[in-house]
């Protein structure tokens, strides 16, 4: 059982880029799906989630706007489409994945809820 996450390279300020996190072993369809980065000498932080049951998304407010998280249950696969990124984007990107329950509604936030993780992909924003 393993998650995969791809799509990152090298792009301009204001460009675009998106990113893509599948797994093997499992449906993501039955997964809540988060999106996580860590820049270098900083912890790793949350970016995004979308949840299995309905869909809804959450973003945090430093991306708000600008990036979008999705899921393609025929592809087994969720994005996350990176719209005029900045050079403060620049990070690796993890996508994480779990379908356990959750006693506070806003677990999504917290990366230790996650069970399962995917290498990362390395976001570089130039100015």
């Amino acid at each position: 059982v393993q998650l995969q996450a791809f799509g990152g390279g090298l792009v301009q300020a204001g460009g675009s880029l998106r990113l893509s996190c599948a797994p093997s072993g499992f449906t993501l369809d039955r997964y809540g799906v988060g999106w996580f980065r860590q820049a270098p000498g900083k912890e790793r932080e949350w970016v995004s989630f979308i949840s299995r049951s309905d869909g809804r998304k959450y973003y945090a407010d430093s991306v708000k706007g600008r990036f979008t998280i999705s899921r393609d249950n025929a592809k087994n696969t969720v994005y996350l489409q990176m719209n005029s990124p900045k050079p403060e984007d620049t990070a690796v990107y993890y996508c994480a994945a779990d379908s356990s329950y959750h006693s506070y509604s806003t677990w999504y936030k917290d990366k230790d809820e996650f069970l399962y993780w995917g290498q990362g992909t390395l976001v570089t924003v130039s100015s």
